[in-house]
């Protein structure tokens, strides 16, 4: 089969690699199309390795159809040989086929193509993750979701939103404002007009303090927001592209119970993995296939062999919303 790998100058080739080998607990699934991560950038530099048993070429995310099945895979799961999925992986989603443990595939929502699909699992499942088991999200709850245009946001406002929170989040101009109004968002602080601190210590004083943050791009500002946050409120860390240095008032932290916690899927037992998953064909699934909740935004959807094209839209900050390769 071919994969996507990493040359000696990081770039990209489609080449020829194994086919995979299933163990019993595992499904072969022929891919149809790959979504992007900024995982996947990091991998690509060297920063984020695979766990331990995945393949070395990127790829968090993939949908397809079950063409093999290993012997515990067909005792203890429902799924049948041809079965459309959808899967979250720990790597090598950039080829023609992956092996799957059972309980790390989706079924496809009824109202969603393959391409959507595709869009889904990585996304959805740190959404959720970060939105209920780490912040404890409830109905009423305030959030706050950097980086409104990218592709987890897509997915992380109309979620909180479908479950009854106030969101607000943050953009770099007026054109990105608007291209993000059909998320839903409550307020939109388009930061190069507005100080986000500013914002949020006024969201205070009216009775709107932020319950919830999740945050991918950290830096100076991080610190500038933690006094406007309600008490008990949780700040999620899920990744530094602004910045991994801040400045802390520490009394602020302790007097108003404020917690920072730092989060990543990927690192995740996938015992954990499975059981969000779960959740989210029980909990989240019904909502996508009822029209409650929005499916994911793509972006663009760009052939396998343009992966390089694809990884410089990411790279660039060019996608509202998520960018997938399509294989098949």
């Amino acid at each position: 089969m071919k994969a996507v790998l990493v040359g000696k100058n990081k770039e990209l080739t489609w080449s020829e690699v194994e086919n995979p080998v299933i163990k019993p607990d595992e499904v072969l699934v022929e891919i149809h199309a790959a979504a992007l991560n900024r995982a996947d950038l990091m991998q690509r530099d060297g920063d984020y390795p695979p766990p331990p048993g995945c393949p070395e070429w990127m790829g968090l995310e993939v949908a397809g159809k079950i063409i093999e099945m290993g012997e515990e895979a067909k005792k203890e799961s429902h799924w049948q040989i041809g079965d459309s999925v959808c899967a979250l992986l720990g790597g090598g989603g950039y080829a023609e086929y992956v092996a799957v443990r059972y309980d790390m595939l989706m079924p496809v929502p009824k109202n969603c193509s393959l391409i959507e699909a595709a869009a889904m699992p990585e996304a959805f499942a740190t959404a959720y993750l970060n939105l209920f088991m780490e912040g404890g999200l409830k109905a009423g709850n305030t959030l706050l979701m950097h980086a409104g245009a990218s592709g987890l946001a897509s997915v992380v406002i109309p979620m909180a939103k479908a479950f009854g929170a106030r969101v607000i989040t943050s953009v770099l101009s007026d054109e990105i404002a608007a291209s993000i109004q059909h998320l839903g968002a409550d307020v939109i602080v388009n930061t190069r007009k507005e100080n986000i601190a500013d914002v949020l210590k006024q969201q205070l004083e009216e009775g709107h303090p932020v319950d919830v943050a999740i945050d991918c791009l950290g830096g100076e500002m991080m610190g500038a927001c933690l006094p406007y946050l309600q008490h008990g409120a949780r700040w999620i860390m899920i990744a530094a592209l602004a910045g991994t240095k801040t400045e802390i008032d520490l009394k602020n932290i302790y007097v108003r119970n404020v917690r920072i916690i730092g989060s990543t899927l990927r690192s995740r037992h996938p015992r954990v993995k499975a059981q969000i998953l779960s959740s989210l064909v029980r909990e989240v699934w019904p909502k996508v296939e009822d029209g409650s909740m929005l499916k994911p935004t793509i972006f663009a959807t760009l052939p396998i062999t343009q992966a390089e094209d694809a990884h410089a839209l990411l790279q660039n900050g060019k996608n509202i919303g998520k960018v997938v390769l399509a294989v098949k």
